[in-house]
């Protein structure tokens, strides 16, 4: 295991990267042919159009678990995204592989999103079940090769080979023996089509990263934002595993300190515990894996990148609890079933051509509509209804319809 045990080199202050990490010099390349950047990685240069790009620009005013306008301190999309790439780069970091890459995956992971989280998602699946259905996951490739136009030669961000693996893969491979059996989405089949993302294997190790660090940033902070919703107690906690003992422990070494700072604290010592298992038990698949390069990675049939047997069942319950008392709480339904009315409007106004879209999407709109097949009107509907921030979606329906909902 010598290949990551290189560390930080005194002369440069970088990290020699592990021999199965991706190799920005190395890369498959872009779709389109660019000229390297003399200052720039590759995935450096995919990070960059990342932050730059509308999409992430809108996951400000995309929801995490509550609507926009309900209070200023609970996360967003683009708060989550954040908090995912610190993680996920301190993960790379541990690993020796490339910083850059996993922190753009973890930027641009949320980016198929709509609004009102999945809520909005599950509603643009049912309205789009006769059209090829809806999947967040295929939307962020979409987004990323098709829909933002920005660059004079091509649509899209025309991002590396790598960043677009892992983005597709999120969450493992989409074909063959280990896809699940589920149904290919067509953006996914269609853009495999023409540059094929080796979907029947597990993405690199930066992908691995950034995928398990949206799983221990979502854990502790819907905690926190549970808590802050008033939805559950401290005093619910002290029985759920890892939390509980962190509570427990703040609780007896400051025992004076406010509930803020505990919250605090238990949710910093939920997140450094999780990391610190993830790299022990990563570095142990790691070793007994003994992979010479990516290669060896995404052919090892599952993946490295992964928290310990104990930890895995601490962090389960940690999920079903937040399934139970927050994603399930009769508030936060009542506003989902809401929003997926808001979305059901917006999408029947659009589809039909009583509302026109904006000009960004079709000069004169119903005369656009007339001209496209059905399927085609209903994905670039979906397309626009997708992009929508909760805000952008509120503001639109008030001003088609008599009745908004407030969401509330």
């Amino acid at each position: 295991m010598s290949s990551i045990k290189n560390g930080l080199t005194a002369s440069t202050g970088r990290y020699r990267l592990a021999s199965f990490a991706c190799h920005a010099g190395q890369t498959k390349g872009r779709l389109y042919p660019e000229s390297a950047s003399p200052t720039r990685t590759p995935f450096q240069r995919d990070r960059d159009r990342i932050i730059h790009s509308t999409a992430f620009r809108r996951l400000k005013h995309k929801t995490q678990v509550f609507v926009y306008h309900e209070g200023d301190h609970y996360r967003t999309r683009l708060t989550h995204s954040i908090e995912v790439a610190q993680i996920a780069r301190a993960l790379a970091r541990a690993f020796a592989v490339d910083e850059d890459l996993a922190e753009a995956l973890a930027l641009a992971h949320d980016f198929g999103h709509t609004p009102f989280g999945h809520t909005g998602e599950d509603a643009l699946n049912e309205l789009m079940a006769d059209f090829g259905g809806f999947d967040h996951n295929a939307q962020s490739l979409r987004i990323v090769t098709k829909l933002e136009n920005r660059y004079a030669e091509f649509d899209g961000l025309n991002l590396s080979w790598e960043t677009l693996e892992g983005l597709v893969k999120h969450n493992g491979p989409l074909a063959g023996p280990l896809g699940g059996g589920k149904p290919l989405p067509l953006p996914i089949a269609e853009f495999n089509a023409q540059f094929d993302l080796d979907l029947e294997r597990h993405s690199a190790l930066e992908a691995q990263c950034a995928a398990i660090a949206d799983d221990i940033a979502y854990n502790a902070h819907d905690l926190d934002d549970g808590l802050r919703a008033g939805l559950f107690t401290l005093g619910d906690l002290s029985e759920l595993p890892l939390v509980g003992e962190h509570l427990a422990q703040v609780r007896e070494r400051y025992p004076d300190l406010d509930a803020n700072r505990i919250v605090h604290e238990i949710v910093r010592r939920q997140i450094t515990a999780m990391v610190e298992d993830v790299i022990l038990a990563s570095q142990k698949n790691l070793a007994t894996l003994d992979p010479k390069d990516q290669q060896d990675i995404r052919g090892a049939g599952r993946a490295m990148v992964d928290f310990s047997d104990a930890m895995r069942e601490k962090e389960r319950a940690i999920k079903a609890f937040l399934f139970k008392r927050m994603y399930r709480a009769p508030s936060v339904v009542k506003v989902r079933e809401e929003a997926k009315q808001v979305v059901r409007d917006l999408f029947g106004a659009y589809f039909s051509g009583k509302a026109p879209m904006p000009d960004e999407w079709g000069r004169d709109w119903q005369e656009t509509a007339r001209k496209l097949d059905t399927a085609k009107r209903a994905r670039l509907v979906c397309d626009f209804l997708a992009g929508m921030t909760d805000r952008y979606a509120i503001l639109q329906h008030g001003r088609l319809f008599d009745a908004t909902p407030e969401l509330r």
